[in-house]
């Protein structure tokens, strides 16, 4: 008999930057790369793919229906943020995803898409996205030239990301980094300027966070070897210092010729805390929230209340109600939802 986790919790909450038009002092636009795959009745089980379903709002999803969910939103975010960006999940071509949507893209990319290869997969089609866009890069004209964010498709955009671009002209790749010793970088949100140099010196990077996962990491869990092959790169760097990782004020590092951005996760790739005693509050001006691990379904709450709220402009809710449902193993206490004014820009 399945088990049925229902989640029908007021929650969750962002600001939201309607944007009408987006206008990069650089003169590109931003386009979405995620990796994304279905696993089909061939490569799951039918009790993997029912076992476990959820209720969100007044809809239950299976497992399989949550995933596409959660790519919705993801999609449905960007729309709203940015709504001229352009949208790219590479997939495995023997994948049943079906696109419908304007500026989103299917993109097969041949490999092993299996769980426990996704993240080493997922590396190498990045690798292999960034070179195919290295060699028609000659041919395209100014305006088809874009800048790309790499990132998890479980990640909702809640504010204009040009600006990364714009207020940091000289760097080739951008990653996000936390005060954590174990794992100091994030692996779900990567930027690359989408210039010749820049989409060259991200490949050269990425190829040698793919030497060492395939040296070094291949027994790792199949969730944390990617990141522990990023890891690995940059502390072996003479320049690393981890002192610079210990508050959430980007830097710049030079790495064998390619410039290093460095994004706190903060306001880049802040993740939703889980249970009692994490909450530590969010920054104001965060950008990125990542509903990674057993957060997911917040994805689809927040998405919800957005959707269905008529004043979210300028505002930021923090998370959560009240004591929740056990989840996942897991009981963690909410606390009040309420509304934060994000002082004027000017």
């Amino acid at each position: 008999m399945s088990r049925q986790v229902k989640l029908a919790l007021p929650i969750a909450v962002y600001k939201i930057h309607r944007v009408a038009s987006q206008s990069f002092r650089s003169g590109k636009s931003v386009a979405f790369v995620t990796v994304f795959t279905i696993y089909n009745s061939s490569s799951e089980s039918h009790k993997d793919k029912f076992s476990e379903s959820i209720t969100v709002g007044n809809t239950s999803y299976t497992k399989l229906e949550t995933s596409i969910a959660i790519l919705d939103s993801f999609i449905k975010f960007i729309k709203v943020t940015m709504p001229l960006s352009n949208i790219v999940i590479l997939t495995d071509p023997e994948s049943d995803l079906r696109i419908d949507r304007e500026r989103v893209t299917a993109y097969p990319i041949q490999g092993d898409y299996s769980r426990d290869k996704l993240m080493l997969q997922r590396i190498r089609s990045y690798i292999a996205f960034l070179t195919a866009r290295l060699e028609e890069y000659p041919k395209l004209a100014p305006d088809q030239m874009s800048h790309y964010i790499f990132t998890d498709s479980d990640i909702a955009v809640v504010d204009d990301l040009g600006q990364i671009f714009d207020e940091n002209p000289s760097f080739h790749l951008a990653l996000t980094f936390r005060n954590n010793k174990d794992q100091p970088l994030n692996s779900g949100f990567i930027a690359v300027r989408g210039t010749a140099e820049g989409l060259k010196r991200a490949k050269e990077f990425l190829n040698e966070v793919l030497k060492a996962y395939t040296g070094k990491y291949m027994k790792a869990s199949k969730m944390l070897g990617d990141q522990l092959a990023l890891a690995w790169v940059v502390r072996s760097h003479p320049s690393f210092d981890s002192r610079k990782f210990s508050k959430p004020v980007a830097f710049l590092e030079d790495y064998d010729g390619a410039s290093v951005l460095f994004l706190p996760c903060a306001i880049y790739n802040w993740t939703p805390p889980e249970g009692a005693g994490q909450f530590h509050g969010i920054l104001l001006d965060v950008k990125v929230v990542h509903f990674k691990g057993s957060r997911k379904w917040l994805m689809l709450e927040a998405w919800n209340l957005f959707n269905s709220s008529s004043n979210m402009d300028g505002m930021l809710c923090l998370i959560l109600s009240k004591e929740c449902q056990e989840f996942s193993g897991v009981r963690c206490r909410m606390l009040s939802c309420h509304a934060v004014n994000r002082a004027p820009e000017k």
